[in-house]
């Protein structure tokens, strides 16, 4: 997997990183070269992206816009749909069957057998132990 990430950058590299060997001289007027060339390349790179401050804005309001007049509408028929037309299943109330109930371990709090927001079951053990006190 490195080894293809690694080809993979040195593949999309377009431009010599290292001077060929030479004396001195050559390398570093290689080096001067190549750095220009980087240099005048990027340059190029950001007049083409070059973006005027107002086409940004405006580009901007229009996303805004696009975003209220179609994004908060379907919002807003989806919360409707949800609220009057669909149909939730509910869990029936009672004990649930044994295959739903298994653990490996009971819960770190006071009744480990009682799920964190089950309030019947809560109010049973508390019960339990209160008459187990007595």
């Amino acid at each position: 997997m490195a080894r293809r990430s690694t080809l993979a950058i040195q593949q999309s590299r377009s431009a010599q990183t290292v001077p060929r060997l030479g004396t001195e001289a050559q390398m570093q007027a290689e080096a001067i070269e190549q750095i220009r060339a980087r240099v005048k390349y990027q340059k190029e790179l950001v007049a083409a992206h070059a973006h005027d401050p107002a086409e940004e804005f405006a580009e901007m309001v229009r996303w805004i816009n696009i975003t209220f007049m179609v994004g908060l509408p379907i919002c807003g028929l989806s919360v409707v749909y949800s609220y009057f037309m669909d149909e939730h299943a509910h869990r029936n109330d009672g004990a649930l069957p044994d295959y739903m109930v298994v653990r490996s371990k009971e819960f770190p709090w006071e009744c480990g057998e009682c799920d964190l927001f089950d309030l019947k079951c809560w109010e049973k053990c508390r019960a339990e132990k209160a008459a187990e006190k007595a």
